[in-house]
């Protein structure tokens, strides 16, 4: 009952003129950039971190928000009418929504896309309003060396989730980790990694970190790989659903609704794994399989569903403990960051009003995609018609005017730059960007909840180990490390007897 009445108080704050107004701006937003073709919800939040500076927390986490779930919602339109997934999440839905495109049922597709996200994203709202707290409160009996454990979990969990491998993720935390030792040591004063540069004694601003290795990087990556051309699927129909249709999608939004939540809200979760169950899960449960690969509605209604539903699974995560497990979910966290606020056990009890306010705003936000998305998809597909160059050119514009106005100084423009082309390598090289992101966020925090640890066992590093929390952290650990390598080894002895049964 507490929590109700504290989601009340969150509504009572939501609902004002300009809390709403930054909601419907964000979800706008969302759905404009999930529908563009690369240009992702992470991507935006992290062009549009520096030009928020001047609002108040409340107002700019709402919008963040509105762009990370109206981005989730957009990301179905580019995949059904261009089959060009603006995020790996969204792959599922081009299997069976563009070949009902291609089939002249495109209005059927997306208004599947969009009540399912709906729902999905309803219910899973509603239990991230009750799980979080109560994890949150788990959370406030960790120590330093419970935090050292955390954090090696989301350091390991992250680079293994985030990339093609464990060996590129965790190259890409080490970069991360290298840029957050930047500055002045705050225990004994000496520079690190300064170079006799003096603007570098106060280390290297989050921001500017995230816009170059998010919005930089992807621009330069697209200006080298040219903009190429894709024919769009054109709609011609109001997004609505027949009774045929809304009969065989409700099942599959809330069995999708079933997987993405629970998964999503794991350490190791993410959306990407969901949707692939939820389709698999459709397949089998289909009264149609004749339809699978030729434009089945359940193939978009249940993947879709997961896939919002894993959306909110991932603020479980990220409010409670402060680990990301997305790439829109690092960036969000150097949102609060660059508000003093961090995620983490702490965050409901000294920051209350504020995150209750964030919770009721996603209820808000829900109601206002649906009515977005169903009226104006006509609207949402004329946005794929515009050139990608176009695209881009907004993105260096906004990204280089935005840190300019958080620093002030041409050496955060040089920074920008210089970190912008490392994106560039790493994005060639396929590694990613995201344990870059939360290796310079959590690295420093790390270093600290360390040194705290061992003054208090006087440099003794079997504290690390000395409760239960900590040895179920550690194993956690080690079977992230060695999950890969039994992959691997499974993979291996399965070709090898594959091929001694074809002999």
């Amino acid at each position: 009952m507490d929590q109700f009445g504290l989601l009340l108080d969150g509504f009572a704050g939501a609902l004002t003129p300009g809390h709403l107004l930054w909601a419907l701006v964000g979800v706008t937003i969302g759905t404009a950039v999930g529908v563009l073709p690369g240009i992702g919800p992470a991507l935006t939040v992290a062009m549009l971190l520096p030009i928020t500076f001047r609002l108040d927390p409340a107002s700019a986490l709402i919008m963040f928000a509105g762009i990370y779930y109206g981005g989730m919602y957009g990301g179905s339109t580019t995949s059904i009418l261009l089959n060009t997934p603006g995020e790996s999440a969204s792959m599922i839905s081009a299997l069976e929504g563009n070949k009902m495109a291609r089939a002249g049922r495109a209005a059927a597709a997306l208004a599947t896309a969009a009540i399912g996200s709906f729902v999905a994203g309803t219910i899973g709202t509603v239990a991230l309003t009750f799980i979080a707290p109560a994890l949150s409160g788990f959370a406030t009996s960790f120590g330093p060396p419970e935090y050292v454990a955390l954090m090696a979990v989301s350091f390991v969990t992250v680079s293994a989730l985030l990339g093609p491998s464990l060996l590129k993720g965790a190259a890409s935390l080490l970069v991360g980790l290298t840029v957050g030792l930047v500055g002045i040591d705050s225990q004994t004063g000496q520079p690190r990694l300064v170079f006799g540069i003096d603007s570098l004694l106060d280390g290297i601003d989050v921001v500017i970190v995230v816009v170059a290795l998010f919005a930089l990087s992807e621009a330069f990556q697209h200006l080298l790989a040219g903009t190429g051309h894709s024919t769009v699927q054109p709609l011609r129909e109001r997004a609505i659903l027949s009774k045929e249709d809304l009969r065989r999608s409700w099942p599959s939004w809330l069995r999708g609704t079933a997987l993405g939540f629970p998964i999503g809200s794991l350490p190791a979760g993410g959306a990407e794994v969901p949707t692939f169950l939820s389709y698999s899960m459709e397949k089998r449960f289909t009264k149609h399989p004749e339809e699978f690969g030729k434009g089945a509605i359940e193939g978009v209604a249940g993947p879709e569903a997961a896939n919002n539903a894993a959306a909110a699974g991932v603020l479980v995560p990220l409010l409670t403990i402060g680990l990301p497990t997305s790439a829109t979910a690092a960036v969000i966290l150097t949102a609060f960051q660059s508000y003093g606020l961090q995620p983490g056990p702490q965050l409901f009890s000294e920051s209350g009003p504020l995150v209750w306010t964030l919770i009721a705003s996603l209820y808000v936000g829900n109601v206002m995609l649906l009515v977005l998305n169903l009226p104006l998809a006509r609207l949402w597909a004329k946005l794929l018609t515009i050139p990608s160059y176009g695209i881009y050119a907004g993105v260096l514009v906004f990204a280089t005017l935005g840190t300019y106005a958080a620093g002030g100084t041409t050496v955060d423009l040089l920074v920008l730059c210089a970190l912008g082309l490392l994106g560039l390598l790493m994005r060639e090289a396929g590694i990613p960007v995201a344990p870059a992101i939360v290796g310079l966020i959590l690295g420093p925090l790390a270093e600290q909840q360390l040194r705290r640890a061992l003054t208090l066992s006087e440099g003794d590093p079997s504290i690390l180990v000395s409760g239960p929390i900590t040895i179920v952290l550690w194993i956690v650990v080690v079977l992230a490390l060695l999950a890969p390598v039994a992959r691997r080894w499974f993979r291996s002895r399965r070709r090898a007897a594959t091929a001694d049964s074809a002999r």
